[in-house]
């Protein structure tokens, strides 16, 4: 009786830890159980070295070039753009097609019982394309830039407004010193840039001089007299004609003393007939040091901006010491101007620019936002978008003509060739679904700041308009 009874408690404990050892879950090298479907992925992940294919767009973002492709297609002929829609179509037609054709069915002769998610897998990773990140981040980081206008406010600006002509006088410092370094590119090289750029941008009502000073001689003592007495209107007061005025910035280079006072004089005989409150005078100073010919640049600058001229004096100090800053911030507020000074070529261009811009005279002449701003803001958004949906929709008919290869090869069945198929076609439409949301998300941007910064100058103008009308 004894053993009989062992013998039938034994069985059920034996089913029993059968059934719990069949039943244990899996661990991971921690002892950590893992989830049955994750146990599936782990598997399929090692299964012939084939990465699961990613389902979400940063995972699709992140993926690495199929090896076809980089291998056999230049990422250039990839991303054509869809006017060059011909350059990639020619090649992937005569060329790539055969390459696949070569190169794909050996895997599945081997591997025969794969289902549909493995051998999207397995294409994606012959076949994917591996730029989406690069584009994509070009895409994330474009801006529409557009900045709203500084409208002025007080009396005295509407008063300058209402003078209906501006002249803008620019003297630019040529002394031995500006052929000095920043980021490898002379400050006379830099300056110059800036200075071209800034002059494009006036309106066209806009008169505008170029004076050169101390371009003669050299810093030698004895080139002293011939170097401070030379300030010459290289480009005369006068509309501004892009071809003459870039031959008036290459006439001179950096070479001897700086005669701030005398070209502060110069500017004040230019000026001088544009008097009695009927015009708006600017004078730009870019220098990088103090004056070396015995002026007085502050008494000049108080009598240019004291006369009947009313010219405000700015002055941009280029990489200048402290003495030097002294000085020139003296001249610009004897002037009734502003004085900035940079160290580096961007400082250079965000003063000259944007911040001393004379926008109170571009204001009355445009409707807000330019019209060349939010085309060239446009271009570049529809641009790279086209280039992430092109590379998008390449890497799908990659893969659905893969698909309609090795079903006519017997390799896989019908069923998974479609299966394969209507998978690459909804991975496409989640690209391209994301790509077209942020550029939908980025115009709106655009178009509402376009909107505020029109609709308050507009405004700006409504107001001007009132002011004159009290007159």
């Amino acid at each position: 009786m004894f053993q009989i009874k062992s013998i039938h408690t034994l069985l059920p404990l034996v089913f029993i830890s059968l059934f719990v050892t069949g039943c244990q879950e899996k661990t991971d090298p921690n002892g950590e159980p893992v989830a049955s479907a994750e146990i599936e992925e782990n598997e399929k992940d090692t299964q012939g070295d084939i990465p699961v294919a990613a389902t979400d767009i940063e995972g699709m973002l992140a993926q690495q070039p199929g090896k076809l492709v980089q291998a056999h297609m230049d990422p250039e002929i990839e991303a054509a753009r869809t006017v060059n829609f011909t350059q990639y179509m020619n090649y992937y037609d005569k060329t790539f097609t055969e390459v696949m054709e070569k190169e794909l069915p050996s895997y599945f002769q081997e591997q025969k019982d794969l289902d549909s998610d493995q051998i999207y897998d397995y294409l994606v990773y012959q076949l994917g394309s591996g730029q989406y990140q690069a584009y994509y981040d070009q895409l994330l980081a474009i801006e529409h830039g557009f900045e709203m206008p500084e409208l002025p406010e007080g009396q005295d600006e509407i008063e300058m407004v209402k003078r209906s002509k501006t002249n803008v006088v620019i003297l630019m410092d040529a002394s031995g010193s500006m052929k000095a370094e920043l980021a490898g590119v002379s400050r006379m090289k830099l300056a110059k840039e800036a200075i071209e750029k800034f002059t494009e941008e006036l309106d066209d009502e806009v008169h505008v001089s170029l004076l050169a000073y101390g371009h003669k001689g050299t810093g030698n003592q004895s080139d002293q007299q011939l170097s401070c007495t030379t300030i010459d209107a290289v480009y005369p007061l006068s509309p501004y004609n892009q071809t003459d005025f870039q031959g008036a910035l290459n006439s001179f280079q950096a070479s001897g003393w700086t005669p701030l006072a005398g070209a502060i004089e110069e500017a004040n005989k230019i000026l001088e007939p544009y008097g009695n409150g009927e015009y708006r005078n600017i004078v730009y100073i870019v220098s990088d040091g103090i004056e070396t010919c015995g002026g007085d640049p502050v008494a000049a600058a108080k009598q240019l901006n004291e006369s009947n001229i009313e010219a405000k004096v700015n002055i941009i100090g280029f990489d200048v010491d402290d003495e030097g800053q002294n000085q020139l911030k003296q001249v610009a507020e004897a002037g009734g101007g502003k004085y900035a000074t940079v160290r580096d070529p961007s400082e250079f261009e965000e003063v000259l620019l944007k911040k001393w811009k004379p926008s109170i005279f571009q204001v009355i002449g445009q409707q807000g936002v330019k019209l060349h701003e939010s085309v060239h803001f446009k271009e570049d958004l529809i641009n790279t978008y086209s280039l992430l949906t092109n590379l998008s929709d390449r890497e799908s008919i990659r893969i659905s003509d893969a698909a309609y290869l090795l079903k006519r090869s017997e390799l896989i069945s019908e069923e998974n060739a479609q299966r394969v198929i209507d998978r690459s076609k909804e991975m496409k439409e989640l690209r391209n679904t994301h790509f077209k949301e942020i550029v939908e998300q980025k115009e709106e941007e655009a178009d509402a700041a376009e909107k505020e910064i029109d609709q308050k100058v507009n405004e700006w103008k409504e107001k001007w308009r009132n002011e004159l009308e009290k007159d």
